[in-house]
């Protein structure tokens, strides 16, 4: 038996996306550096109100559960507005739909 198919053109909407977990693994890497910064820049005296003196690990570990959730929100709202701007760039283009099935 020959192969059937059935060809129809149609319109398609071409657009380019960002990919959303790739700007947040950015955002999480801004994150560490910017933890790492603050931790370099801080100074380890003991604390007036405990009289305690935090290591430097314990205050990197401790900015980085403020850091990283902070650049992975940042991340995705710089992806979302990059998605809002290429969308004013969307183009209608026409494609050759083609079905074919094997009996």
């Amino acid at each position: 038996m020959a192969p059937t198919d059935s060809h129809q053109t149609v319109e398609a909407t071409v657009r380019r996306v960002p990919r959303y977990g790739v700007f947040m693994g950015i955002g999480v890497v801004v994150g560490i550096i910017a933890a790492g910064i603050l931790t370099w820049a801080g100074s380890f005296e003991p604390s007036q109100a405990l009289d305690v003196v935090y290591p430097p690990g314990q205050v990197f570990g401790f900015l980085l559960l403020w850091t990283v959730p902070i650049g992975i929100a940042l991340g995705g709202v710089v992806a979302l507005i990059l998605e809002r701007v290429a969308r004013r760039h969307d183009r209608v283009v026409r494609v050759d739909h083609e079905t074919v099935v094997d009996d």
